[in-house]
């Protein structure tokens, strides 16, 4: 998959069978998207195309606004998010960044500037959501129109429910709040986790008795939070279990950046005492034990952490097979 900054390079596709969206999280209801548009990309002889954003056009309206509360929680990080795009079957991605000039572009000006000129489009596969455009002011109407017009076809897909219940990245977002990982599995079709490189950090937990391997969440509202049984894959052949907090860690820092700090149940010897830094790995969170707790003093912290390790144990024997 051939992933681009803008439109503007000469390796893009000169023509394209095209999506548009933030698709967040990557649910079933994306899934079935992609699988529509990689569909159709094939018949017609063309490279399948995401266009997403980034930022989400909803964090840079919140932040124009004075009100980053109304920004929506994240629940991917680019790099999940191309990942998964990528597992769809997508051969070309591009990022466009949403800015006050992409904001304040007109509905026809967006057609002509990013679908036809930029992109190519051929053939532009919508949800039945769908707006665009400056004030959200084009519709699907307007780009079917646009279409007839310019020799490029449009469609719209329904929206997807599982158990009678509309899959959404909003619904995505409320599960993850609650700590209902075995929903979000359901509206995901697989459980939900983080990736990225490992980090150094402080050593805290190192000294504590439980080594960590710490990925960064590169933003500052993660649908997810809280303490978690996880299975780590990337240090060896097997998943490894663990347990993982997710946020701010309220007891050792107050600078507000997100971590996931993973500890392996069982840290493989043959890593040695630095064998996990650099490495990519991938963080399935799999059950909530409960939110992040601001302890006292570091030997507090200790006694929670081998508590929250033995109930990660006592889960994962429970829920083994």
């Amino acid at each position: 998959m051939r992933v681009f900054r803008g439109f503007h390079h000469p390796g893009i596709a000169p023509a394209c069978a095209l999506t548009i969206g933030n698709f967040d999280g990557v649910h079933r209801g994306h899934q079935a998207m992609l699988a529509l548009l990689t569909n159709e990309a094939r018949h017609r002889g063309l490279p399948s195309c995401v266009l997403t954003f980034e930022p989400h056009p909803r964090d840079f309206f919140a932040v124009r606004a004075g009100k980053p509360e109304l920004a929506p929680a994240r629940i991917a990080t680019l790099r999940d998010k191309l990942f998964e795009l990528q597992r769809c079957g997508i051969e070309q991605v591009v990022v466009l960044r949403f800015d006050e000039a992409l904001a304040s572009l007109a509905p026809q000006a967006f057609i002509e500037q990013v679908l036809e000129r930029g992109l190519g489009a051929r053939y532009v596969l919508v949800g039945d959501d769908f707006r665009f455009g400056a004030r959200r002011a084009g519709d699907y109407a307007m780009l079917d129109a646009a279409g007839s017009a310019a020799g490029f076809d449009v469609a719209r897909m329904l929206s997807y429910e599982v158990h009678g219940l509309r899959v959404s990245s909003s619904a995505v977002r409320e599960a993850l709040a609650a700590g209902d990982m075995e929903r979000v599995t359901g509206l995901l079709g697989r459980p939900f986790s983080i990736s990225g490189h490992v980090q150094h950090g402080r050593k805290l937990g190192r000294e504590l008795g439980f080594r960590t391997l710490n990925l960064r969440f590169h933003h500052a509202k993660p649908a997810a939070h809280g303490i978690f049984v996880v299975r780590v894959h990337g240090l060896t052949d097997a998943p490894l279990p663990g347990v993982a907090s997710l946020g701010v860690r309220p007891t050792v820092e107050d600078s507000g950046r997100v971590l996931l700090e993973a500890h392996c149940l069982e840290w493989p010897a043959h890593l040695g005492e630095d064998g996990g830094y650099g490495r990519i790995v991938h963080v399935e969170l799999l059950h909530k034990l409960h939110d992040e707790r601001r302890y006292e003093s570091l030997e507090a912290l200790r006694a929670g952490i081998a508590a929250d390790e033995d109930d990660a144990r006592a889960w994962l024997v429970a829920n083994a097979g």
